[in-house]
């Protein structure tokens, strides 16, 4: 059952899923339609779950589930990855590879391989003061907390 995002609490479980390229307005138009026809189908073990989404950057997916009221499940899971993999051929991105790096230049999002990610540190064109996508947080309350950070804040510090 689909609710707003910002009416679910702190502790609810987010999947966030990165594209390697930037959508379309217009594709990112279809693709809430389908987000909130999935989630107001999304059950585990035939119990809705309570779930929203955020669109962010044209480039982020993020799906949270309520787990106080119903946690997701194994199979409930699958689907949700399912979903994105549907997304995936139909948009022709990458939103499931975890071996990339999103971050911001000045206002530009930029999205490089982590090969590429870690030359760029070697060569400084990055700082542990650049904005990185911390797409590892658990819940909306640490999403809203540390998804955005200096990279010196996040996994991406070791590189440093």
């Amino acid at each position: 059952m689909y609710v707003p995002f910002e009416n679910l609490p702190g502790e609810s479980r987010i999947w966030i899923y990165q594209s390697n390229r930037k959508f379309s307005d217009a594709e990112f138009s279809e693709i809430e339609t389908d987000l909130q026809s999935f989630l107001n189908e999304w059950a585990a073990h035939g119990t809705s779950l309570e779930s929203s989404y955020s669109l962010k950057y044209n480039r982020f997916i993020i799906i949270a589930v309520n787990q106080e009221v119903q946690a997701a499940t194994g199979c409930s899971i699958d689907s949700s990855v399912e979903f994105i993999q549907g997304l995936e051929k139909k948009y022709d991105v990458d939103l499931l590879d975890k071996m990339n790096v999103t971050f911001k230049q000045g206002e530009h999002i930029a999205h490089k391989s982590l090969i590429d990610f870690k030359k760029m540190v070697k060569d400084k064109s990055v700082t542990e003061n650049t904005i990185v996508f911390n797409n590892l947080v658990n819940n909306i309350e640490e999403f809203n907390e540390s998804w955005e950070v200096p990279a010196i804040d996040s996994w991406h510090s070791r590189f440093f």
